[in-house]
């Protein structure tokens, strides 16, 4: 049974959520402010976080006839947080790295219409990358490197780091203020929560001080397959191609990595030999850093539960989750905390 499921912060039971009034006349008018018209072709572009949407377009616009507008959830970044996202982008393309950032159209890369903060960017075409390919693992690792050390230039300012506070005690707490826990399992759960963050906030190599300066760099901040678009290499600009920095923050580099790996621990061992072959032709890494892997993996975990909790409001959210809140969706996530405490004191993976 699946459990009562407060609205958002601030915000009654049966109010209408923001994203309802962005009716696809609100999108192809948010286009047209900036100067860009729709020929009535327009495509909803799986994303639950935001937004997203595939228009066709009466005219090329610098050569673009396929554009992707992107409506930020209401409330979730300043302007100041995506303008630096922005920034960040733009750093990475004038660096001949294949992500895909937002155009410049009317002198900025983001705009506002009807209340909803918007950017629009090219369509790119392709496909989720082969990672049982070594080959391609290693072409990603090059392109990670060449990320990183732009991100290593200078810090984020206005966007947040990874850190136990933000994305495990913080949400462990609102999910336990809210109720969000079935009485069966809450207890276990909390104490199982509580066992999982000390052991990451004693991990000593966490934030990766020196002491003379902090290791943390700007990153994707959510590497995952589904955000690299990959071309075959016969084709002009083949390779990934990064997508969707949303997240992008300070931290770790092995953040961009750890999603990529996937099987036993021999088959992760192999991926990430892959990926470092590619990484360390530009970039130095830091093999303290494999420590991290099932500390962020556990972060992970417990930041996803309260980010589907806090978006229950949001119609999408139901239709798309709908095991979410049950006795056993918690049960599992138990079990799951309970196998990353384990992991977190095995020997972290070894390459190199």
């Amino acid at each position: 049974m699946n459990i009562a499921l407060p609205a958002r912060d601030g915000a009654a039971a049966g109010d209408v959520h923001p994203y309802a009034a962005l009716t696809p006349d609100v999108v192809l008018d948010a286009l047209a402010s900036v100067g860009l018209y729709g020929d009535g072709r327009l495509t909803a572009l799986s994303s639950y976080e935001n937004r997203v949407y595939q228009i066709h377009l009466e005219e090329p616009h610098a050569g673009h006839a396929v554009v992707v507008a992107k409506f930020y959830r209401p409330g979730r970044w300043s302007a100041a947080q995506i303008l630096e996202e922005h920034s960040f982008s733009t750093e990475l393309m004038a660096a001949e790295i294949t992500v895909i950032g937002p155009l410049v159209l009317h002198g900025t890369t983001l705009h506002d219409f009807g209340g909803f903060a918007f950017s629009v960017s090219p369509s790119r075409g392709g496909r989720a990358p082969e990672l049982d390919d070594f080959e391609v693992l290693e072409w990603i690792g090059r392109f990670l490197a060449r990320i990183h050390t732009v991100g290593a230039a200078r810090p984020f300012i206005a966007r947040p780091s990874l850190d136990v506070q933000g994305f495990a005690i913080e949400p462990r707490d609102w999910l336990l203020a809210h109720d969000m826990i079935p009485l069966d399992v809450q207890g276990a759960w909390a104490e199982a929560c509580e066992n999982a963050i000390s052991l990451i906030a004693n991990h000593d190599t966490l934030t990766l001080d020196s002491g003379q300066k902090s290791l943390k760099i700007r990153l994707h901040g959510d590497c995952h397959p589904g955000n690299i678009l990959w071309t075959p290499a016969d084709r002009p600009g083949g390779g990934p191609h990064f997508v969707d920095l949303d997240d992008a923050r300070m931290g770790p580099a092995v953040q961009d990595l750890w999603m990529l790996l996937s099987g036993d621990r021999r088959q992760r061992t192999t991926q990430l030999g892959a990926l470092l072959e590619g990484y360390e032709q530009f970039r130095a890494f830091d093999r303290r850093e494999l420590a991290l892997i099932e500390p962020l993996r556990t972060l992970r975990l417990i930041h996803y539960s309260a980010w589907l909790a806090r978006r229950w409001d949001d119609p999408i959210f139901p239709i798309n989750f709908p095991w979410f809140g049950t006795s056993d969706y918690w049960r599992g996530q138990l079990d799951t905390l309970n196998e990353q405490i384990e992991a977190m004191q095995d020997e972290p993976l070894i390459c190199g």
